[in-house]
């Protein structure tokens, strides 16, 4: 072989090599080759958490993502703590992602100077809307909103309300409820709402909004008064809304859960998991475990969450303009 051939093999094996490894080139390792991080901005065993769990138990398999995805949970200030840390430290190459919350974190955005608003995520897809739900102890006076807001108006105030921190959906039915029937309460924001359950389990507080998801798995322990939605829930259906009861409020509060990436991550990253998400979210076992836990599902895809964001956040910024401010 001449000087020269040899050399030419050897620059085009070269050439050739490094087209392989390139950024998108046929030999490099297919996303993901490792298992992806999922960060839950609540605390664990609440309902953002347990069906974070549920909808991506099978995402090892296969025919969906191909890897295991591994819960982190960041809890603190409503979800805050959470998210802020993954705007600004989460990595962008499509191995941490995290769930949504809305309204939570657009009404959060709202109302404070946090670090992220709708712009800052890519959304992927949503997985439940999970209505909020009002309720009080077990040995509680209280069967009913009536009887709930006779009591408010004579005692102003004194009505304790505990919820997964400030302006979650808790919050805002809170807040709802306070300006629909004339009375005033005592919002006690905790750290997510598993603990938020525990004070009304433990009549630590006069009542609370939680979950519907949780409070159904907790129903021999607590009473259900109201369901802030439009229409009953088929897991409650002996539980009235709130407007079947005289008192307007709506289904503003329903908390929608889904996944987002962080601004800046790769498009065949969202591509890939903008598809993989929603045939996960709708499994046969995926579909049988949030049912048996009385988790409301409701799938959205990539662009159904980008529409709903938008106009959550045009809603959310009449309505709390419209609300007393805690």
């Amino acid at each position: 072989m001449s000087r020269v051939v040899k050399c030419s093999w050897v620059a085009a094996l070269a050439l050739a090599l490094a087209l392989c490894f390139s950024v998108g080139g046929v030999a490099q390792a297919e996303y993901p080759d490792k298992p992806v991080s999922m960060i839950v901005t609540y605390s664990p065993g609440g309902a953002t958490d347990f069906q974070a769990r549920i909808v991506t138990m099978l995402a090892g398999k296969k025919d969906l993502l191909g890897q295991p995805i591994v819960i982190i949970n960041k809890p603190g200030a409503g979800g805050q703590v959470g998210w802020n840390w993954f705007v600004q430290k989460g990595s962008k190459d499509g191995y941490t992602i995290a769930s949504y919350n809305v309204p939570h974190f657009i009404a959060q955005s709202i109302i404070y100077k946090t670090k992220y608003n709708i712009n800052t995520f890519e959304p992927v897809a949503n997985w439940g809307a999970d209505p909020a739900v009002l309720i009080v102890p077990k040995d509680s006076p209280f069967n009913n909103v009536k009887e709930f807001v006779a009591y408010a108006k004579k005692n102003p105030g004194k009505i304790t309300v505990s919820g997964a921190g400030m302006y979650v959906g808790h919050h805002i039915a809170t807040l709802q409820l306070m300006k629909a029937a004339g009375i005033k309460l005592t919002y006690i924001p905790e750290k997510g709402g598993v603990p938020a359950m525990q004070s009304v389990i433990a009549g630590k507080v006069k009542a609370g909004f939680n979950n519907l998801s949780d409070s159904f798995r907790n129903k021999d322990r607590v009473k259900i008064l109201a369901v802030a939605d439009l229409e009953r829930n088929s897991f409650l259906p002996d539980v009235p809304t709130f407007k079947e009861q005289g008192v307007n409020v709506d289904n503003s509060s329903v908390n929608y859960r889904g996944v987002i990436l962080p601004k800046g991550v790769p498009a065949g990253v969202i591509t890939k998991l903008s598809t993989v998400f929603p045939k996960m979210f709708g499994a046969k076992k995926t579909l049988k475990k949030m049912k048996a836990s009385g988790s409301p599902v409701k799938i959205m895809t990539r662009d159904e969450v980008i529409k709903m964001f938008k106009e959550r956040e045009t809603y959310l910024k009449g309505l709390l303009s419209g609300l007393k401010k805690k």
